[in-house]
């Protein structure tokens, strides 16, 4: 029987374990917290508290336990006005801690996305307490979001020697350094902040654009397009490739780039202008000037004024309707060059003209000629500059010498654009005719009858 003793004694002790277990849940789960599903002793609190502020708005035995309370349940639009109550008032109350107070103001704020608000407390909170990972951080960020990343920069950093194990300080860090030009230094914050969360499109748009700034365009090229089809960063992406294949001569991928870019919803004006009038210039150089006019259209309708745009449409509505000017101005030199050999056949009415030589330069295109009239005959220089410009005294004269040097006894300079006044007055007295835009019109049209 004495052997049994010690199983029955353990026996009545786990019984009574289990029935007070049990009692314990039973109170908890019947008693413990009110219809609303707040504890009891929280409801007591807030009514308590509120009780106080209803009283005095800023009575201490109030703000710090109701403000606490909300702190903790992440409540932050009800713990913010407390916060900043709290720091209108600390100095006739001691018993605030202005450090905290000062720092949840804050934190409160940037939940709350209140930033210059959030400025105020965590400024406060810096100037007690400078070495604290927090106020670094949260101050850092604050100075990020208001765009200041000269003061976003250092506190990050501090933030960041302090702690190495938040993953959110090498996002602001890396985008407050990339946002302040300092491309290279960004890119390690931005890679491992990426390897931490690599869905960010943020992220990963401004790494594309940080390696682009500092020459690594391939790697770039590959984050913009796998970007182009995105809502947010798609528009600036397409933007971006467009760019480079526009750089890389490859026209025909920058239009696909560009109409990508086109296609996005909501996109800002500044963005989708760029888009248009990139896009217009590759169909300029495809010589596609009715797209590309009717793109330069509705950048004058949308933005009035835009850089050249005026100056193009009318320059390339006068090409799109005149193929001969087309010719002149933006065609091969092979075109070019066939089209002053029939420019120098019509100048002369009834002669005979006689092409002895053709010389092209970058500059312009000269053509040498035997003319037989019926009253005259003569060696004739032409030359062609395709130039809108204006022309001036320097080029002309170097005309002369050139004349002169061909033995030539005349010469004709024809140019797109105009001449300078100092140009006309030395021609006088020489044998040399200028023949501007107008005069060059008159000529091309002899060539349509």
């Amino acid at each position: 029987m004495e052997s049994f003793l010690p199983l029955i004694i353990a026996g009545i002790v786990v019984l009574f374990a289990v029935i007070f277990i049990l009692l314990v849940a039973s109170a908890k789960k019947s008693g413990g917290t009110s219809k609303g599903g707040k504890p009891k002793n929280s409801q007591a609190l807030i009514r308590d508290c509120t009780k106080k502020l209803a009283q005095d708005p800023h009575n201490p035995a109030g703000l710090i336990p109701l403000s606490d309370y909300y702190y903790q349940e992440q409540i932050w639009d009800k713990a913010y006005p407390l916060y900043d109550t709290m720091l209108n008032v600390s100095v006739a109350h001691p018993e605030i801690n202005l450090q905290e107070a000062s720092l949840r103001q804050g934190i409160c704020a940037i939940k709350l996305n209140r930033y210059d608000d959030a400025l105020r407390g965590l400024t406060q909170a810096f100037k007690l307490e400078g070495d604290s990972f927090e106020i670094n951080f949260y101050l850092g960020q604050a100075y990020y979001q208001v765009k200041k990343y000269d003061k976003a920069i250092p506190l990050l950093k501090k933030a960041f020697l302090i702690n190495k194990e938040v993953p959110e300080t090498y996002k602001f860090l890396g985008l407050s350094m990339y946002n302040f030009h300092d491309f290279r230094g960004s890119l390690p914050f931005l890679k491992k902040a990426l390897d931490i969360n690599p869905e960010d499109k943020e992220l990963l748009f401004c790494l594309a654009e940080a390696m682009n700034e500092m020459g690594n365009v391939d790697k770039a090229l590959k984050i913009y397009m796998h970007l182009r089809a995105d809502p947010e960063f798609g528009a600036r992406s397409s933007l971006a490739c467009g760019t480079i294949h526009t750089n890389q001569r490859q026209l025909d991928k920058a239009i696909q780039d560009f109409e990508i870019g086109m296609r996005h919803e909501n996109v800002p004006l500044d963005v989708l202008t760029n888009i248009r009038y990139r896009l217009a210039h590759c169909y300029l150089q495809e010589s596609d000037m009715a797209k590309a006019l009717t793109i330069l259209k509705e950048i004058q309708v949308s933005s009035p004024g835009y850089k050249d745009v005026p100056a193009l449409i009318a320059r390339y509505q006068e090409l799109n309707q005149n193929s001969n000017l087309r010719v002149y101005l933006v065609s091969g030199t092979s075109d070019f060059i066939n089209l002053c050999r029939r420019l120098v056949a019509v100048y002369f009415p009834q002669a005979y003209v006689k092409v002895v030589d053709i010389t092209s330069t970058t500059e312009c295109v000269e053509v040498q000629t035997e003319i037989e009239t019926p009253k005259w005959e003569d060696n004739v220089l032409f030359r062609f500059y395709r130039t809108t410009g204006s022309t001036g005294e320097l080029f002309v004269r170097d005309f002369h010498a050139r004349i002169r040097d061909m033995k030539d006894g005349r010469g004709i300079c024809i140019t797109a654009g105009t001449f300078t006044e100092e140009a006309r007055k030395f021609i006088e007295g020489r044998p040399i005719d200028l023949v501007d835009k107008a005069g060059l019109l008159k000529m091309l049209q002899k060539l349509d009858h």
